[in-house]
């Protein structure tokens, strides 16, 4: 049986290398066989989640719900001392400086990650901005919310922090951050499906093991990780209310 694994894409396509590094790594590891399909588009992996194509998923926040109240997934490790904080931020050559003197009718460039969305319209509310005196410009991804900026084709963008700390220095130049949040509670997480429940804490112990071997600090490396980190059910439970929560208040 060949079990089907997946990354949300919203990391920099210079790591695309490193997760199949670790797609293979992992069947060494396990002896199983799994088949790695990256997406494109946030809407393409959500709709193989519903099919239920998928075993093994490095999931966003926002998918970690339905990945794990409607598909029945269990939450396994996430990256040690890393999370998912979005940076506010315009062209550098952008008149506008500072948050507060953004005007009505602002443009905004973003993916179609609704947790980065999400806190990137809180984080605006001190400019009394919202959707409804904004102008929101769909990018397929966070390189293209980047060149949308740089092109003068919106006033902000809302980027993951992690995405942007590895834009390559040419890009960061072009670009000014204007916010970053600081929650440090949502992170992306590795979840597997209930056809993998029976391999489940084996592969966990195994994950956390990585930085004891050459080999396993090798690959971590390539996806630009120091190590991983478990999750209990209730880590995943608080994460999942937390971003309910704060859906709720954008939405009012």
């Amino acid at each position: 049986m060949i079990h089907q694994f997946s990354v949300s894409p919203d990391f920099p396509p210079e790591r695309i290398p490193g997760w199949y590094i670790f797609n293979t790594w992992l069947q060494r590891q396990l002896d199983q066989a799994f088949h790695l399909e990256l997406h494109d588009q946030f809407s393409s992996l959500r709709r193989a989640i519903r099919e239920n194509r998928l075993d093994l998923v490095y999931a966003n926040p926002f998918d970690a719900a339905l990945l794990v109240r409607e598909k029945g997934f269990q939450a396994l490790v996430r990256p040690a001392d890393r999370f998912d904080e979005t940076i506010v931020l315009n062209a550098a050559t952008h008149p506008l400086e500072h948050i507060e003197a953004l005007p009505p009718g602002t443009r905004i460039a973003a993916t179609d990650v609704p947790d980065v969305e999400m806190m990137g319209m809180i984080l605006i509310e001190p400019a009394d901005l919202g959707p409804g005196n904004t102008e929101l410009l769909r990018c397929d991804s966070t390189i293209a919310v980047a060149k949308t900026l740089i092109r003068g084709e919106a006033d902000i963008g809302f980027v993951l922090a992690d995405a942007f700390d590895q834009f390559s220095t040419p890009v960061k130049k072009q670009l000014r951050p204007l916010i970053r949040s600081e929650i440090q509670v949502v992170h992306h997480s590795l979840m597997a499906s209930p056809r993998l429940l029976e391999a489940c804490p084996d592969l966990a112990r195994l994950l956390e093991a990585m930085p004891t071997t050459e080999q396993g600090r090798g690959v971590l490396e390539a996806l630009n990780f120091e190590a991983w980190t478990s999750l209990g059910d209730e880590d995943t439970e608080f994460m999942i209310d937390l971003m309910d929560t704060l859906l709720i208040r954008e939405n009012h």
